[in-house]
C-alpha cells in the first residue's frame, strides 16, 4: 500500500500505526494468486490473514486467523481456517485447525527408502476438525486440553502399480477411515508474533490418544515434539537465525490410519520436507530438523531473502530403525505485506535428492 500510495499522490510518505493502543486494530493481509506448487501444480489461490490484539500490554502476543481458498490443476479443492488467537494478558491460547479436503495426490509408499519412482495416484475427501484451548500457568507457559477428529472418505487407488501389492494395501487399506480423540498440551511460546517471529523461543509437545469409544476405528496414540529457536544475528540487525525440530512419533502400540501416519509435508501448515512433494515419505515416525536465515534485501523491509536447509528421517517399516537421511535446501524471497502484523509473501524454492525440487508459497513465515 505505501507503494501504492507513493505512484499515486508522488510522495513517499509512508502510512504510521499512529496509535499506540493495540486493541481493536485488524491487520488484513489478502492476496488472490495463480501460482504453482509441487503438490497442486497450478492453481488458483485466494489467501487471506487477519491480524489483531486483545490487549495493549507490551508483552501481549499477536492473535491470528488465516484461511484461503485453492482450486488446482489437478482438481484438488483445498479449504482451511487456521487460528491462533491469545486472549487478554495472554491468559488462554486458543488453536484452532479446521480444514476440507477434496485431495487426489501421490503416495510413495513407507520408511525413508521409498523410490521416487513408486508414487502413485490416491484420492479421498477430507475433513480435519482440531480445537484446543490451552491456560496460562505462569509467563509464556500453558497447559491445556484438545479433541481432534479426522474423517477420510471414499479413498481410491487411482493407478497402483500393476501386479504388485501396495505398501497400502499391505498396511490396511480401507475406503474409509475415522480418527476420534482428545489431546494434551503443553507449551511454552516466548514469541510475541507468531507470524513472523524475530526472537524469542516455541516449544510444543502435544499427546493425542484415539479412542475407539470416541467413534475411531482404532485405538492408537501419537507424540509431537515442535521446538523452535529465533535469533538475532548479527544482534544490531533485522536478520533472524531461526532453528526448527519437528519430531512426530507412534507410540503405545496401535496402527494409525494409513492417511494419518506422519508424513512430509503433513504438519499443521503443510510446511516440512521443502524440496520434496507433500507425502513424499510417510511411516509411524519422523525426525526432522531444519534452519533458515532470514535477511532484509531492502532495508524498509518490503524485500527480504531467506536461505534454508533441512532433514528428515523416517522409521523403516517392520524393524522401526532410521536407516536413511533426505537432505532439503533451497533460498526464496519474501515480500512484505502488512509492516504492522509483519505477514510475509514467502516464495521459496526448495531442492531435495534424486532430482526433487519445486517451489512452495506461504503466507506468513514457514515457521
Amino acid at each position: 500500500m505505501d507503494v501504492g500510495r507513493s505512484l499515486l499522490k508522488g510522495t513517499h510518505t509512508n502510512r504510521q500505526d499512529t496509535s499506540l493502543q493495540k486493541t481493536g486494530k485488524l491487520h488484513i493481509s489478502a492476496l488472490p494468486v495463480v501460482g504453482y506448487t509441487l503438490q497442486t501444480g497450478f492453481a488458483g489461490v485466494v489467501s487471506s490473514n487477519f491480524a489483531f490484539y486483545t490487549s495493549d500490554q507490551r508483552q501481549a502476543n499477536i492473535s491470528s486467523v488465516l484461511t484461503s481458498i485453492t482450486y488446482s490443476q489437478y482438481r484438488q479443492i483445498i479449504f482451511p481456517i487456521q487460528a491462533d488467537i491469545w486472549t487478554k494478558n495472554n491468559k488462554y491460547n486458543i488453536v484452532t485447525d479446521w480444514r476440507y479436503l477434496k485431495y487426489p495426490s501421490l503416495t510413495y509408499g513407507l520408511g525413508g527408502n521409498t523410490s521416487p519412482d513408486s508414487g502413485y495416484n490416491i484420492d479421498y475427501a477430507y475433513l480435519r476438525l482440531h480445537q484446543a484451548i490451552l491456560r496460562k500457568v505462569t509467563n509464556d507457559l500453558y497447559l491445556g486440553l484438545g479433541y481432534n477428529l479426522d474423517y477420510i472418505w471414499d479413498i481410491r487407488e487411482v493407478d497402483p502399480p500393476v501386479g504388485k501389492v501396495t505398501d497400502f494395501q499391505r498396511y490396511g487399506f480401507h475406503d474409509r477411515e475415522l480418527a476420534s480423540g482428545v489431546s494434551l498440551h503443553f507449551l511454552y511460546d516466548s514469541r510475541r508474533n507468531q507470524i513472523n517471529p524475530d526472537g524469542g523461543g516455541y516449544a510444543s509437545i502435544s499427546y493425542r490418544p484415539n479412542f475407539t469409544f470416541m467413534g475411531s476405528d482404532a485405538n492408537w496414540q501419537s507424540l509431537v515434539f515442535d521446538l523452535r529457536k529465533y535469533i538475532r544475528w548479527p544482534g544490531s540487525t533485522h536478520n533472524v537465525l531461526a532453528i526448527w525440530s519437528y519430531n512426530w512419533f507412534t507410540t503405545g502400540g496401535g496402527d494409525p490410519p494409513y492417511l494419518l501416519l506422519p508424513s512430509t509435508g503433513w504438519d499443521a501448515y503443510s510446511n516440512t520436507g521443502r524440496g520434496y512433494i507433500q507425502g513424499r515419505f510417510r511411516s509411524k515416525n519422523m525426525l526432522y530438523l531444519e534452519t533458515e536465515y532470514r535477511f532484509r534485501i531492502l532495508s524498509n523491509g518490503l524485500l527480504g531473502g531467506v536461505v534454508f536447509g533441512n532433514a528428515e528421517s523416517f522409521s523403516e517399516q517392520g524393524s522401526g530403525r532410521y536407516e536413511s537421511v533426505a537432505p532439503g535446501y533451497g533460498a526464496g524471497l519474501r515480500i512484505s505485506l502488512n509492516k504492522f502484523s509483519h505477514t510475509n509473501l514467502c516464495i521459496d524454492y526448495g531442492w531435495g535428492s534424486h532430482g526433487s525440487g519445486g517451489f512452495f508459497v506461504n503466507l506468513g513465515e514457514v515457521f
